[in-house]
C-alpha cells in the first residue's frame, strides 16, 4: 500500500477513565469516512478505548502494540495464517484492532495474544471495552458492513476488516 493511499485520522474516544481523549489512526483513504462513523458511534455510546496510536509508536511491532492495549489500523505485515505468506488486511489499512487486551486473539492450538488477554477468555462475562455479538463495538462495525474476527474458528476478537478476513 503506497503511503499516498493512506490517511491519518484524528479521532475522539472515551477512555476507561470516562473522559474524552484524542487518538490517531492510519487507514486506507477509501475507508476514512466509514471509520469516522464507527468511532463517532462508539464515542456517543461511551464505549471505552484504552489508547489509540499508530503502530509506528511501537516501531511496527504488533506484539508491543497489542501488549499496550492499543487500538490501531495500518501495519505493513503479513497475515497470521497457515500457508504461504499473504499480506494482512492491516497492510492495506483496511482492518482495525480494538482494545487488544480486552479482545484477544486465540491462536489455534497455541496461546492467547496478547498474554494479558487471558483474563478476558470468558466471553460471556461482558466487561467494558469488550467486543461481543449485539454489543456496541460489533454493532458499530456491522453498520458499515465490516466483518469481525470474533466469529472465526480461532477467534480474533479485536479484529474488524472490510472483507471479514
Amino acid at each position: 500500500m503506497p503511503p499516498s493511499s493512506l490517511r491519518e485520522v484524528k479521532l475522539a474516544f472515551v477512555g476507561f477513565d470516562g473522559r474524552s481523549h484524542t487518538g490517531k489512526m492510519i487507514v486506507n483513504a477509501a475507508v476514512t469516512e466509514a471509520v469516522i462513523k464507527v468511532f463517532r458511534t462508539l464515542y456517543h455510546a461511551r464505549f471505552p478505548i484504552r489508547r489509540m496510536d499508530p503502530v509506528d509508536a511501537f516501531h511496527g511491532s504488533d506484539e508491543k502494540s497489542m501488549a499496550a492495549d492499543n487500538t490501531s489500523a495500518f501495519n505493513c505485515r503479513y497475515a497470521v495464517a497457515k500457508g504461504p505468506p499473504t499480506w494482512s488486511m492491516h497492510a492495506y489499512g483496511d482492518a482495525i484492532d480494538v482494545n487488544t487486551v480486552e479482545n484477544p486473539y486465540f491462536e489455534p492450538g497455541h496461546s492467547v495474544q496478547p498474554p494479558a488477554g487471558s483474563a478476558f477468555a470468558d466471553r460471556t462475562d461482558h466487561r467494558p471495552g469488550m467486543a461481543y455479538p449485539g454489543g456496541a463495538l460489533v454493532e458499530a462495525f456491522a453498520a458499515i458492513s465490516w466483518g469481525w474476527g470474533g466469529y472465526w474458528t480461532g477467534p480474533d476478537y479485536q479484529h474488524f476488516s472490510t472483507n471479514g478476513r
